[in-house]
Order: C-alpha cells, then structure tokens, then sequence
C-alpha cells in the first residue's frame, strides 16, 4: 500500500516545485520532506522527481501519480467530513423504544424536532408492547418500571426516572362520581370494571397492586386490549375502566375521567440510554425534548385532556 500522508507530501512538492516550499506549506523542515519523497520512491519503485539546478522538477510518472491521487484526496476528505458529521450526530442511525401511550403523546413532537435538526439522521422507532426479542439494543428507551422499588438497567445502559403517571378513573357521565373532584380507589370496587391491558404488563400489575391494598379485586366484566376501547365500552354503559393519565384525551362524550385518591394508583415511567450513545448530540436532544414536554404536560392546567389515548 502506498503511503497516503508521502502521496500528500509529493503533491505538495509538486505542486510548489522545490522542497523548501513544500516544507514551508506542511510545517515540515527540508530534510524531513526529502526523506518521505525518498521513501515513497522506494515504495514505488519510481523516479518521482528529478534535481534541476537549485530545484527540482517532477518527472512524467511523478506528474501522472500526483494527478491521479486527487480522487484518493477528496475521498478522503469526505470521510473526515463523514466522521466529523456521525461525531455531531448529524448522520447514522437512532433507535427509540417506547410504549403505546408514550408514542402517542411524547414521540410525535420530538421526533419532527429530531428530523428538523439532525437532517441526516435515520429514526428506528419500535413498540416495546411488540418488540421482537431479537430486535437491535436501542439507544433510548422509555418503559414502565415494573417494579419502581428494585428499579435497575439492562446492562450497558444508563437510566433514571422520568415521571409517575396516575391512574384515573373513565365513568359515565351519568355515573354518581362524575361530578366529584376525586373518588376513593376503594369506591370504584362496588361496579364492574372493563379491562385495557392485554399484555399484562407492568402498568395493569401497578394498577391491581393498589387495588389489593385497599382489600379488592377488581371485578372485570369484559376484557379488552387497549384504552381507546375500553374507554368506548365505559361510553356505552358498561361498567368503568381506569387508566393512567397519559392515556386520556379526546374523551368521546357521554364520560368523565375522575382522579382518584387513597391510594392514587400510578406507573413509574423511567428512561434509559446506551452508555456508548449517552454523549451523542441526537441522544442528549431527545432527552431534553423528552424532559421539557413531560414538564409541560405536567405543568398544564388541563394535563390530561390534551393527551392522546394509547395503551
């Protein structure tokens, strides 16, 4: 293989037609220049460049190899500008896990502002609720703890807590709750409930947790598999369903969501990074999009009623 950094020294000696203005250009002294001429000679097994006088002048092949190494040059300064630009996060690949009622409500948003300012950038973006156990580690995730208490990461990931989502109770609006500013979890155990969560994950396991504590099992006289459809089912008359707050908005009418207090269920929502992405600009943007939108739905007087329904 020819050396790249003694193609560049004879360009450059060609090109200023003697070994001091070659040496002067590069920051090298005369000697030092002579000596990579010399060696790319020998690689080569050319005559490169010929003494005349004082100075030297290039011979025909020296001529030929300076011309056709400019390809390999701007080659090469493509892949710096390549590796400048995957550095800055402005090229690659981005992979987001997230569950259903995050990528409703969080994703949208960050990800037109992700495409906006990383314009190079690819977004893999996967369901966890149908995650394939072989899909690719993600560089972001955001998932519902299962257990808030022993809360730890898959290796080679970084995490912390994001938000607790409260569970609210979805009645009919002639229901005797709907015009309270809260019911009792406890209360809610007196009418058949509608199921939402067919995965039987860690938010439906938050939810029963609490109803066990205040010494109930809830009664569900139809089980469905995600919130929009329970939340119909409440609409036409059968029974009340509770879901967390992310999960609420664009109530159809004829229901009312209520809070609910002592206890107030709730799923700890947590995110995670690979360690090797957690200094990528893309990666440190989502997590501040992310941390400015939960604070603003937080903040939001009418927080729920501007989600959008998922599971």
């Amino acid at each position: 293989m020819v050396d790249v950094h003694r193609l560049r020294v004879l360009r450059s000696v060609i090109g200023e037609r003697s070994i001091g203005g070659a040496a002067a250009a590069l920051g090298y002294t005369p000697s030092a220049v002579s000596q990579h001429i010399a060696a790319l000679q020998r690689e080569t097994g050319l005559t490169l460049v010929e003494r005349d006088g004082r100075g030297i002048v290039p011979t025909d092949a020296g001529v030929i190899l300076a011309t056709e190494s400019e390809a390999v040059f701007e080659q090469l300064a493509r892949v710096d500008g390549l590796i400048s630009e995957l550095r800055d996060g402005r090229l690659g690949q981005l992979r987001i896990n997230y569950f259903a009622s995050a990528g409703a409500v969080w994703i949208p948003p960050i990800v037109a502002t992700i495409s906006r300012e990383f314009p190079g950038l690819r977004l893999d973006l996967r369901l966890i609720e149908l995650l394939d156990p072989a899909a690719p580690s993600p560089d972001v995730e955001i998932y519902v703890e299962a257990d808030e208490r022993r809360a730890t990461d898959a290796p080679g990931f970084v995490g912390r807590p994001l938000t607790d989502d409260p569970y609210l109770a979805v009645v009919p609006q002639d229901s005797e709750w709907a015009d309270r500013e809260s019911v009792t979890l406890h209360e809610l155990s007196r009418v058949p409930w509608v199921d939402n969560d067919v995965a039987r994950g860690p938010c439906r396991k938050a939810l029963l947790n609490a109803c066990t504590a205040v010494g109930f099992s809830p009664d569900f006289s139809v089980e469905t598999q995600d919130y929009p459809t329970a939340i119909r089912f409440v609409a036409a008359g059968i029974g009340l369903t509770v879901v967390p707050e992310l999960a609420l908005a664009d109530l159809p009418d004829g229901v009312v969501a209520v809070p609910i207090v002592d206890p107030t269920p709730s799923r700890a929502i947590r995110v995670r990074v690979r360690r090797s992405a957690a200094d990528l600009p893309p990666v440190r943007r989502v997590l501040e999009l992310l941390d400015t939108t939960v604070a603003q739905q937080k903040s939001s007087p009418a927080g729920r009623g501007n989600a959008t329904c998922g599971r």
